[in-house]
C-alpha cells in the first residue's frame, strides 16, 4: 500500500513503538518537506502530514511533558 504516494519502504517506525501489538506509529519526510505520520499496524487509514515546525513543536511538547 501506497499513502500519500510515498512507498512503504521509506516508513520508518518509532523506537516507543513494540512489537507487542501495541500502538504503532511510523513517520517519513514527503517530497515537499512534510512529516507524514501514520500506524503501521492499520495502513489503510492513510497518514497525516505536518510542516515541519508543526512536527517540532509537537515532538518539543511531547519530551517537555507539556501534552
Amino acid at each position: 500500500m501506497v499513502r500519500y504516494g510515498l512507498p512503504d519502504s521509506a516508513w520508518v517506525k518509532s523506537s516507543y513503538s513494540g512489537d507487542n501489538g501495541g500502538t504503532c506509529v511510523e513517520t517519513q519526510s514527503t517530497p515537499d518537506g512534510r512529516i507524514a505520520v501514520g500506524d503501521s499496524k492499520d495502513r489503510i487509514l492513510g497518514a497525516h502530514t505536518f510542516a515541519p515546525t508543526q512536527w517540532q513543536a509537537f515532538v518539543t511538547a511531547v519530551q517537555d511533558g507539556s501534552l
